[in-house]
């Protein structure tokens, strides 16, 4: 162990003495190293360097692909035993002319080793300037890069100045001492990083093979079933949207195919937020935007609904007409989603569309997301009346919002099914007839009594003969 004064060691005190006195004497201290380690490998970097202005030039997409590939120090030792001669891409040709899949490929952790490859192929440990490029009347130059690759510079008939296969389109750009720097026009690609880029492509594709299930029976032909045809973009869903609709808690159904699916083609969430909003701001219609944003979960359906590639028409009942219901009509249990249920149809219609139908075929009923229940349509006034008697509604605001996937039409009233009616009108009755039950009934075997007894001319003592 040196001894220290005041902290510092005597070897390092000799070593800043020495430095200051002379610059030849460097070079024998790091033979005085008890370690063995040689400092001269590592000697700081000059800020005058090339590599230093490759990382701060515009050339940004070759230097992070030098710090990708861990080759910062690997260049610091090349600069300081050569003069160096650096071919860089321009950023376009690494950011949008590169084939995204090569350069997944390249940045993956476990092709360090390509990635290495291709950017020492950039490199020839030699000054080569503009100026040292064969002219066109002579044979191709061959450099060898950092990699152990060869490249051919060349000059054609033009005057262009081209290096393996890319043409230099900014000769010496950066020039520093110690090396120079030539833009190109594209990156420069290796055979061997070519070869095993196709060769991990064709093992991906190898392995990426989908597993089959067995094939199935149909029961009535006992036949195997045949493959049904894909289902083009843009078609409708191949489920009936009841089987699309929010399962019960024992199964779910399989998701519906079509636009949307897995793709998310069509943004449903966004749409039913987006009609919600047009209501509010139409006006008029604050009740019923009120209902769809507290029933969080009918309109997380609707959105779903409509990204699965189904299509929805709303009948939306203006306030005063939401005002008019009754307390009984929202107090039991999921009241108001069979209430909005029944004014959604799972078909896109306009104003134009419906009027057209109603005064072609007199009367319409359209499917509503309340099964088995239908809303009835017909011409009345010159407008479309939903509904009959004193439950119909007219077609009141149409056309409120209509994007191609949703349609709100706005009404005049709050529409029911016609069986809540007739029910209605049963429970009535029977309460009617339970009064009725209240008198006193004779039975049978007491009326056939009372009849003999008439017969043989004999008056009943019983009162219930009277």
């Amino acid at each position: 162990m040196d001894s220290h004064i005041y902290g510092v060691s005597k070897k390092t005190l000799l070593l800043f003495t020495l430095l200051c006195l002379s610059v030849s004497s460097i070079s024998a201290l790091p033979h005085q190293n008890k370690t063995g380690n040689s400092t001269g490998t590592g000697q700081m970097i000059n800020s005058n360097s090339v590599l230093v202005a490759l990382l701060d030039s515009h050339y940004t997409e070759l230097a992070e692909l030098v710090e990708k590939a861990l080759l910062l120090q690997t260049l610091e030792e090349a600069v300081g035993k050569h003069n160096i001669t650096i071919f860089a891409p321009r950023n376009e040709a690494l950011e949008r002319q590169l084939d995204p899949e090569f350069k997944r490929f390249l940045l993956e952790p476990g092709n360090l080793k390509s990635l290495q490859t291709l950017v020492l192929f950039h490199i020839i440990p030699q000054r080569v300037g503009s100026n040292d490029w064969p002219g066109h009347k002579s044979n191709p130059s061959r450099h060898t890069t950092l990699c152990n690759d060869h490249l051919h510079l060349i000059t054609k008939n033009s005057g262009k100045k081209v290096v393996g296969s890319a043409d230099v389109t900014r000769p010496d750009d950066v020039t520093r001492p110690d090396g120079v720097i030539h833009g190109i026009e594209r990156l420069l690609v290796p055979q061997s990083v070519q070869e095993d880029f196709n060769r991990r492509r064709n093992l991906r594709s190898i392995s990426a093979v989908l597993p089959e299930g067995a094939p199935e029976v149909d029961p009535r032909t006992h036949r195997l079933k045949k493959p049904e045809p894909p289902v083009r973009a843009g078609s409708p869903p191949v489920l009936p949207i009841y089987d699309a609709m929010a399962p019960g808690p024992s199964l779910a159904p399989a998701p519906a195919p079509g636009p949307g699916g897995p793709h998310h083609h069509f943004d449903g969430e966004s749409q039913v937020k987006d009609f919600i909003q047009t209501l509010l701001l139409y006006g008029g219609y604050n009740e019923m935007a009120d209902i769809l944003v507290n029933l969080t979960s009918l309109a997380t359906e609707m959105g779903r609904l409509v990204s699965e590639g189904y299509v929805l028409t709303v009948l939306a009942p203006n306030d005063e007409a939401m005002a008019k219901l009754t307390t009984d009509q929202l107090s039991e249990p999921g009241a108001p989603e069979q209430i909005i249920y029944y004014h959604i149809i799972p078909e896109y219609q306009t104003e134009e569309s419906m009027y057209n139908a109603v005064r072609r075929f007199g009367k319409i009923g359209y499917d509503t997301l309340r099964l088995p229940h239908k809303v009835a349509a017909q011409e009345a006034d010159g407008s479309v009346k939903f509904g009959s008697g004193d439950g119909s509604a007219y077609l009141f605001d149409p056309d409120i919002y209509t994007d191609g996937r949703i349609s709100v039409q706005g009404i005049d009233g709050v529409l029911f099914p016609e069986v809540e009616k007739e029910s209605t009108s049963v429970k009535k009755s029977v309460s009617s007839v339970k009064v009725a039950t209240t008198k006193p009934r004779r039975g049978k075997l007491m009326e056939v009594a009372c009849i003999m007894l008439g017969t043989l001319g004999q008056d009943s003592r019983f009162t219930t003969c009277q």
